[in-house]
C-alpha cells in the first residue's frame, strides 16, 4: 500500500491521519496520551473529562490498529470519477411564513428555507474533504447550488469537525460574503475562530437551547460519533445534532450518528415531539464491524426515523465523496429495501440528489 492510499483511506474516517499519532496503540492508549484539550476549558461534567468529550456508554473510537486493518483488508468498492446530478437549484431570495423549502447541496450540505431564514447545514462546497490539496476524498458531483447562486444566509449550523462536514474555506466564504450567525457544539468555535477571527460564532453543549427569534429556537443534542481535526485532538470538541423549532414546525438535523441502542432518537422524540422532517445519512456504513459506532446504515436510518417520531426524513451523506467502502448507488439500493422492511412509503423517506428541493 502507497503511503498516498493510506492517506486517502485515513481521510475517509473524516479527517487524514487520525489514527497516527497512536500509532501501535489501541484508541485507550491513544487517549491517555493525547495531551490536553487544544479548543475548550470547562469543569468535569457527564459528557466531558476535563479533556474529551464523550457519549456515556458509547464505544471508543476505533484505534490505529483497527484502521490499518481496515485499510488492508481490500473490500473498497470502485466509484465512477464523476457522478454528476441532473439537478442545479437557484433558490429564491426568501420563504416567508410556514412554508419550508429544503435544498440538498450534496453530501450532508442543505440550505433550509422557513420563515423568512436561509440557513445552511454543515456547508462544504470544497473539492476535497481533507486538510491537504492532494489527497483525501474528493467530489464527484458539484454542490447542487453555485455558491454565488445562494440566498442571503442567515445561520450557519455545523455539527460537529470532521473534515467533511467542517470546512473552513466554505465558512469564510460565508463570513466575508454573507455575515451569517455561526453555530456549532463546544470547542468547535475555537477551531472556526482561529481560521475566521471575524466570525460570529457561538456554542452549545447537549441540551443546551438559543433562542432566535421570530418563532426560531435552536437545539442541540446527542449523536453517537466523535472528533477530530488532527493527530492529536481526538474528541478535543464536541459533536451533536440540532434540533431547529421553526414556524414550519421543528427540524431534526443530523449530521454523523451511530445508532447504538437508540437512546438519542428515542430521547428526541421525548423532548420535541412532532419532528416535521429528518435530515438523517444513509452512507459511508462499510465495513460494518468498523463504522458501526459512528455511522448508520440504511436500515438504521429507516429504524432512526421512526424511534424519533419524525414525520419523514430525507436522505444524505451518499454519493458525493467516497469514505467507505460501499458502492456509490449501495445506500439508496439498501434504504429501498429498508423501507419495504420496516413498511415505510418511499414518500415518508425520499433520497435526494444534489441540487433537488423537497417541499410539502
Amino acid at each position: 500500500m502507497t503511503r498516498r492510499t493510506l492517506l486517502k483511506g485515513m481521510a475517509a474516517t473524516g479527517a487524514v491521519g487520525l489514527a497516527l499519532a497512536g500509532a501501535g496503540l489501541g484508541a485507550a492508549a491513544w487517549y491517555r496520551n493525547a495531551g490536553p484539550n487544544r479548543y475548550y476549558e470547562g469543569p468535569v461534567r457527564h459528557n466531558f473529562d476535563g479533556t474529551r468529550f464523550f457519549l456515556p456508554g458509547a464505544p471508543e473510537p476505533r484505534g490505529m490498529g483497527d484502521l490499518l486493518r481496515w485499510q488492508m483488508s481490500g473490500g473498497r468498492e470502485a466509484w465512477p470519477d464523476r457522478f454528476e446530478s441532473p439537478h442545479r437549484d437557484r433558490p429564491p431570495r426568501r420563504v416567508d411564513g410556514s412554508d419550508l423549502r429544503i435544498t440538498y447541496v450534496g453530501h450532508a450540505s442543505f440550505l433550509l428555507q422557513v420563515g423568512g431564514r436561509n440557513v445552511l447545514l454543515d456547508p462544504v462546497w470544497s473539492d476535497r474533504a481533507s486538510p491537504l490539496a492532494f489527497a483525501g476524498p474528493q467530489r464527484v458531483n458539484d454542490p447542487g447550488i453555485r455558491f454565488e447562486d445562494l440566498p442571503p444566509i442567515d445561520l450557519v449550523l455545523v455539527t460537529h469537525n470532521h473534515y467533511d462536514h467542517l470546512d473552513l474555506a466554505t465558512l469564510e466564504a460565508l463570513r466575508s460574503g454573507h455575515r451569517p450567525r455561526f453555530v456549532t457544539p463546544l470547542g468547535n468555535d475555537a477551531i472556526i475562530h482561529r481560521h475566521s477571527p471575524q466570525a460570529a460564532v457561538e456554542s452549545l453543549d447537549w441540551g443546551q437551547a438559543l433562542e432566535l427569534g421570530s418563532g426560531f429556537r435552536l437545539h442541540l443534542e446527542p449523536a453517537v460519533h466523535w472528533s477530530a481535526r488532527s493527530w492529536h485532538d481526538r474528541c478535543h470538541a464536541l459533536w451533536g445534532a440540532f434540533v431547529l423549532d421553526t414556524p414550519a414546525g421543528p427540524l431534526y438535523l443530523v449530521g454523523d450518528t451511530g445508532f447504538g441502542d437508540g437512546a438519542t432518537f428515542r430521547e428526541v422524540k421525548r423532548r420535541h415531539p412532532g419532528i416535521r422532517v429528518a435530515l438523517l445519512p444513509i452512507g459511508a456504513y462499510e465495513p460494518r464491524w468498523f463504522m458501526e459506532g459512528q455511522h448508520v446504515n440504511p436500515d438504521e436510518a429507516v429504524r432512526a426515523l421512526l424511534a424519533s417520531g419524525a414525520e419523514m426524513a430525507l436522505a444524505h451523506h451518499w454519493g458525493t465523496f467516497q469514505l467507505t467502502d460501499e458502492g456509490i448507488l449501495n445506500p439508496p439500493e439498501e434504504l429501498a429495501l429498508a423501507r419495504v422492511r420496516h413498511e415505510v412509503p418511499e414518500s415518508r423517506f425520499p433520497v435526494l440528489r444534489p441540487g433537488q428541493v423537497w417541499m410539502p
